[in-house]
């Protein structure tokens, strides 16, 4: 049976003229353990629907149903219960807080979900490759490492679900992948579901499942593997060449500005 089933989702901004179909009548299933990437344009209701799953946000019509059960969204106390109990949300920004250690910030989560275990919070840093860093405050690290703490933190209460949100997209192309190697490595480990919003086709490589996105409809579902590997393919293939290309324009730029200072 199917951990997450969507029935029907419509949530809309604005009226006439200005009516914005954030998602449009969606129907998704999806099952334990699949490593879902979201991906479409901007605006095509990626963050929408993913703040739905974390019951953050409400939609105007349709079900939701968790393992079988239906999700309490609109009433505000049964959200936030909802969420405690299943829900891990690593943001873009990181969001740790700044006067606690690494260490601190997984066990902050620990303690809110009543669940102290200094010695799981130390074993959550390691798999994520921050092992003997605990002590560190966030300032005093990259922002890769303070991503991991993130994964860490959200891995914390053990939730159900993983959810990720541009999680890389202030890293760079190095970095983002040392992140999701570790968080998918975790993730499969612990046996959780994730999900994770990504404008970055080379990150579908990461993914089990890849759902894209427009003007609030799903326009693909496709499963991860040799078609995931081929579109990263062509991208970081797209990269060198770019790079290629810039790298010559500069040279070239260069030259000519020796010649001219020669001949001056």
């Amino acid at each position: 049976m199917a951990i997450i089933q969507l029935e029907g989702l419509s949530r809309h901004y604005g009226e006439d003229e200005t009516l914005v179909k954030a998602l449009d009548n969606i129907s998704i299933s999806i099952e334990q353990g699949e490593i879902v990437a979201l991906l479409g344009p901007s605006g095509s209701g990626k963050t929408t629907l993913l703040n739905t799953i974390a019951a953050l946000d409400v939609p105007l019509e349709g079900a939701y149903l968790f393992d079988g059960e239906e999700v309490p969204l609109g009433h505000v106390e049964k959200m936030t219960t909802f969420r405690r109990e299943n829900i891990g949300y690593i943001f873009q920004f990181f969001n740790l807080l700044a006067d606690l250690t690494a260490l601190e910030n997984v066990l902050l989560v620990q303690d809110l979900s009543g669940s102290r275990n200094k010695e799981k919070a130390l074993g959550l840093l390691d798999s994520v490759g921050l092992e003997g860093l605990g002590d560190r405050f966030p300032s005093q690290m990259s922002g890769g490492q303070r991503q991991r703490v993130a994964i860490a933190r959200a891995l914390a209460k053990s939730p159900r679900i993983i959810l990720g949100d541009e999680l890389t997209g202030n890293l760079d192309t190095e970095t983002s992948t040392m992140v999701m190697e570790a968080l998918v490595k975790t993730c499969r480990k612990e046996k959780m579901t994730t999900i994770f919003v990504t404008h970055d086709e080379s990150l579908t490589r990461f993914a089990t499942r890849i759902i894209r996105l427009d003007s609030g409809k799903v326009v693909d579902d496709e499963k991860g593997g040799l078609k995931s590997i081929v579109n990263t393919t062509k991208f970081v293939a797209e990269s060198v060449v770019e790079e290629a290309v810039g790298g010559a324009k500069k040279i070239t730029s260069k030259l000519r500005d020796i010649a001219k200072s020669i001949v001056e």
